[in-house]
Order: C-alpha cells, then sequence, then structure tokens
C-alpha cells in the first residue's frame, strides 16, 4: 500500500495509460532526459519544497507527470505542489485544473488574479503582451512559492524554447544567451527550474496527447499576429524538414560553448595570449 500521496497519484495518473511500445519508448526517454538535467544541473536538493506550476497546457501536464514518475521510482526526494495562476483570461475553464489535480490526489493551489486585464490594457497598440504578462506572472508565482515555503518555482520549459530564446536573443537582442536550466531569482531567495530543458517539444506534444490530458489553450499568448517567436519556430520548422536532427545538434551546442572561438573579450583572456618565447 503506498503511504505517499503523490506516490499515490502516480499510480492513478499511469493506471490508464497506453499499453504500445512506442509510448513506453517515449516515457523512458523523457524521463532519461529529465533525470539527466536534473543531475547535471545540481537542480534536487534533498527535503526541498517545489512549486510545479501549471498552465493547462501539454508541456506543464507532462512536467507535471515525469515529476510524479520520477516521486514514485523513489528518485526525486522533494515535496510537490501544483500551482495554477488563473490570470483571467476570456474563454480560460476554471475548473479543468482544480478536477484533474483533485481527481489524482495531487496537493495544489489555484490563484486567481486578473492579470489580463493589466496586460491588453498597459500594452501599447503594435506591442506583444509577451514581457509584461511574463512578469506579473512570474511576480505572483515568486510571492505564491514564499507563501507555501517553497525554495524552488519549476517551469515547464522545454529544449525547443531554450532554442528559440537562443536566436531571439541572436537576431533581435544582440546577445547569446538561451533560457538557463536553473536560476536564482534576483533577491536570491528563489531558484527557478525548468527540468524539461532537454525534452523536446514534439515528445511533450505526443506525450501529452497519448495520456489524453485535458488540455487549456492560451487566448493570451496565440492573439497576436507576426510575434517574433513565432517567426524564429518557423524558420527552425523549415530547417528541420531539411535535416531532421538540426534542433537536437543546436540543443548539444548550447551545453558545448567554446569561449576562445567567440568575441567576448570578459570571459576569454584574449590580451593575454602570446606564443611561448
Amino acid at each position: 500500500m503506498l503511504d505517499d500521496p503523490l506516490d499515490r497519484a502516480a499510480e492513478a495518473l499511469f493506471a490508464d495509460m497506453p499499453e504500445s511500445g512506442e509510448f513506453a519508448k517515449l516515457r523512458k526517454r523523457i524521463i532519461r532526459e529529465t533525470r539527466e538535467a536534473l543531475e547535471a544541473y545540481g537542480m534536487v536538493r534533498r527535503g526541498a519544497r517545489w512549486l510545479v506550476c501549471l498552465s493547462g497546457g501539454k508541456d506543464s501536464y507532462t512536467l507535471l507527470a515525469v515529476l510524479l514518475d520520477l516521486k514514485w521510482r523513489g528518485l526525486l526526494p522533494v515535496d510537490l505542489l501544483a500551482c495554477n495562476l488563473d490570470q483571467g483570461q476570456p474563454g480560460f475553464d476554471e475548473t479543468i485544473l482544480p478536477g484533474f489535480l483533485s481527481r489524482l490526489g495531487v496537493p495544489h493551489r489555484i490563484e486567481r488574479r486578473d492579470t489580463y486585464s493589466v496586460v491588453t490594457e498597459k500594452t501599447p497598440a503594435g506591442q506583444t503582451y509577451c514581457a509584461l504578462c511574463s512578469r506579473l506572472r512570474r511576480g505572483n508565482l515568486y510571492r505564491i512559492a514564499r507563501e507555501e515555503g517553497c525554495e524552488a518555482v519549476v517551469l515547464g520549459h522545454h529544449r525547443d524554447d531554450a532554442i528559440e530564446t537562443f536566436f531571439l536573443n541572436l537576431l533581435h537582442g544582440g546577445k547569446l544567451a538561451a533560457m538557463p536550466p536553473k536560476l536564482l531569482n534576483d533577491e536570491g531567495d528563489l531558484l527557478v527550474l525548468r527540468p524539461l530543458i532537454r525534452v523536446a517539444e514534439a515528445d511533450c506534444a505526443r506525450f501529452a496527447a497519448a495520456m489524453n490530458f485535458p488540455i487549456i489553450p492560451c487566448d493570451l499568448c496565440g492573439s497576436q499576429d507576426g510575434l517574433q517567436r513565432q517567426q524564429v519556430k518557423r524558420m527552425l520548422d523549415d530547417w528541420e524538414r531539411r535535416r531532421p536532427d538540426i534542433r537536437a545538434v543546436m540543443a548539444n551546442a548550447l551545453a558545448n560553448a567554446n569561449p576562445s572561438h567567440l568575441l567576448d573579450a570578459s570571459i576569454f583572456d584574449f590580451a593575454g595570449l602570446a606564443p611561448k618565447a
């Protein structure tokens, strides 16, 4: 008999999972890539409490599932609290996530804050909602994490998010930067963790579809045309049609930087290079 409610939740979650060999391979791959990220970036501190952020999208459902799976296997010695920040978006069904989490017995907190109205009111015409929406969401999640005694805010960003962010910074920000797997907030009291940083978006989509998760679409993120991130995604999709492994190669490159072959003198001592006498 399982004593931990999160173990019971994992057992309930996977009770009706597909029995195909293809799904078994997919689940195994996502578990392996998540474990590799947890270990490589030192994300886990035994006994810590994590705020696992759920939007109702495929990525955050996959995040919750893989973390429950790892706990069920005895490989994740942390406490998990699921959290949904309901931002007041029109058409958002506020019953889906509470019902889903309650049926599984996952400890959770639902926070309702109408940031949608603030974002749509304050964003000038012709500009994107993303920056302000992200800032307001992040501030609320940090507050909730502190109130709940959590040391980490855990997000569902995946490999493709990191690659797209790299190109956004390269093409529009004039810098080489992606999406950190582990980040300390400006106040220095909370970690931001991205355990799925090595997992492909396509795998998240296949996993969520196979598990029949009740997906809730975001009416804010996809409501504007011509977003830079959408343009980058289309560019990467075009490249991937010509070379199917291109995103995997790019992800490896982000973890294989060579400062001496870039142009930043602040991270490599070019001035100190000299031939031997």
